[in-house]
């Protein structure tokens, strides 16, 4: 594995019987980079998350993250990665208190740096008054801040990030995706899945599934320039209804 990259994908299937989720994907991301992996639904996005994340085993090719090996290092990877799913993965009837020391301690994290870290997360973000409060009485966007948080508390090497910011106003999504590039900044890979097409022009670099396949990768300006659009929704559209290159 190359040691700027800290994800590598070689000839990746994945399997249900007769149907293919994954069709020899190749990609790799670099450390410290925001990764847009992108397409519509169905195209098999979620599949290949969880094989990255550990929760499911590859029909063949070569997957590697973090410096595991997804088919014999899964448990490994599951303690250097963060996740957050759409569904926010905070228990709604603990505390944001409570949640965070669950999800530290889930990961190893040592009761001394877990009260020191908690102290800081308050500062940062402004939630002295919202620390003892049930997540389940949180807005939105505050259950997504911490959320995020509470994904990278126990500072992994990358986080997974799937959809994160669907379902809130402009001003809160900013707000995330300046968290975002705090912790890319503190040396946190971020891999992102997103229907918000403005927000795949913060990626650095990005992929784009089709029916399995990966069918565009690069720089948002590449892909622009490339597919001769105004942005990247209109990128997005030419690949998913499978129109040729201008």
């Amino acid at each position: 594995m190359s040691e700027e990259n800290i994800i590598e994908v070689k000839n990746l299937v994945k399997k249900f019987g007769n149907f293919t989720a994954n069709d020899n994907l190749n990609f790799s991301v670099r450390k410290s980079e925001i990764f847009g992996f992108l397409g519509a639904n169905g195209a098999g996005k979620t599949t290949a998350i969880k094989i990255l994340c550990g929760l499911l085993l590859p029909t063949s090719g070569e997957v590697n993250v973090a410096g595991f090996d997804a088919f014999k290092q899964r448990n490994m990877i599951k303690k250097n990665i963060g996740y957050m799913s759409q569904g926010f993965s905070l228990y709604e009837d603990l505390t944001v208190k409570e949640n965070i020391e669950f999800y530290a301690g889930i990961y190893g994290v040592k009761r001394s740096v877990i009260k020191t870290r908690l102290n800081e997360l308050v500062e940062k973000l402004h939630i002295h008054e919202l620390k003892d409060e049930f997540v389940k009485d949180l807005p939105l966007g505050w259950k997504q801040k911490i959320a995020f948080s509470v994904a990278i508390f126990h500072k992994p090497q990358v986080v997974f990030l799937d959809e994160p910011t669907s379902g809130v106003d402009p001003i809160t999504r900013r707000q995330f995706w300046d968290l975002i590039y705090e912790a890319v900044d503190d040396g946190i890979t971020a891999f992102i899945t997103t229907h918000y097409m403005d927000e795949a022009e913060y990626c650095d670099r990005i992929s784009i599934m089709v029916d399995g396949k990966i069918d565009a990768m690069g720089t948002p300006t590449e892909l622009k320039r490339l597919y001769n659009a105004q942005n990247m929704d209109d990128v997005f559209v030419k690949l998913a209804r499978k129109q040729e290159i201008i």
